[in-house]
């Protein structure tokens, strides 16, 4: 288990080690046609060191990747604008969220897709301004006006990427709890699940509700976050909340235990269509 910054480090020299593989180059070769030292590649390629845009776009050309959208996710794993030239937003609060919500920020706008069991709360994507402010100000107490304002300022821009051009596809499967749990009032609760059932008819999200009357289920242990790259699946990562940190999760077989069961808990899930109806009908009797 790994902070993000590390795991994206070391995935982004996985996908440059295959590259340069697939370009049939040593790393000795691949170094000498940028004019690196081949220390530098190796570090580059282990993750041991952070590498510039700038150094991924020369071992990119070296390697003769034409893909686009391939080089652009890892020139934006770099640290690179994107296409249309937005920078990385959340730089500019640095001095309000900690590293490990910057990074999980990161990983979510440069996802193709996501899938989230939550068990508590709405996902931060779907949140309305209202329930945002009630769950932030529940999370972290003693905060200031000011500084509660700026994370749910945070929690609303991270929404854009559902509008996004391709927007991120989300898969979200949500235990009744989070429905029935009243946070911020009656009003906001109501006004919350209304936004469900909006958001439920999206093309790109697909909501799934785990009645009361499944039982126990394998999402008992706690809410996870897959990350999915659309281009590469090497870059996918499973993402675990805690209190005052969040773990990432690289490995193969994690990754593949994580999708089992998520696959297993929309099994056990009401159908979307099921689901919306579902919703409908609590925002009707909240």
């Amino acid at each position: 288990m790994q902070h993000g910054p590390a795991v994206r480090r070391r995935k982004l020299g996985a996908e440059l080690r295959a590259l340069r593989t697939s370009a049939g180059l040593t790393s000795g070769q691949a170094a000498r046609l940028v004019g690196w030292h081949q220390s530098k590649v190796s570090r580059i390629e282990t993750g041991t060191s952070g590498v510039k845009p700038a150094d991924v776009r020369l071992l990119l050309d070296a390697y003769a990747v034409a893909d686009t959208q391939l080089r652009e996710l890892l020139m934006v794993l770099a640290g690179s604008e994107d296409s249309g030239g937005r920078h990385h937003w959340w730089h500019a609060y640095r001095g309000v969220l900690p590293p490990t919500y910057r990074d999980f920020i990161s990983l979510e706008s440069q996802a193709g897709a996501m899938r989230t069991l939550e068990t508590t709360v709405v996902p931060g994507l779907l949140q309305t301004p209202e329930y945002a402010r009630a769950v932030t100000k529940a999370a972290v107490e003693g905060l200031s006006e000011d500084r509660l304002d700026t994370l749910v300022e945070v929690r609303l821009a991270r929404q854009d990427v559902l509008r996004a051009d391709p927007p991120l596809e989300l898969s979200a499967v949500l235990d009744e709890a989070v429905l029935r749990r009243e946070v911020g009032g009656p009003g906001v609760m109501a006004r919350q699940l209304d936004r469900l059932v909006e958001a439920a008819r999206l093309p790109q999200v697909r909501l799934q509700v785990l009645p009361f009357a499944a039982g126990a289920h394998i999402g008992v242990t706690g809410p996870f976050v897959i990350f999915s790259f659309l281009r590469t699946s090497d870059l996918d990562v499973v993402v675990l909340d805690h209190l005052t940190s969040s773990l990432y999760l690289e490995r193969k077989e994690d990754l593949q235990a994580y999708s089992e069961a998520f696959n297993a808990l929309q099994v056990h899930a009401l159908s979307p269509e099921d689901s919306l109806d579902f919703i409908a009908g609590t925002a009707a009797g909240a």
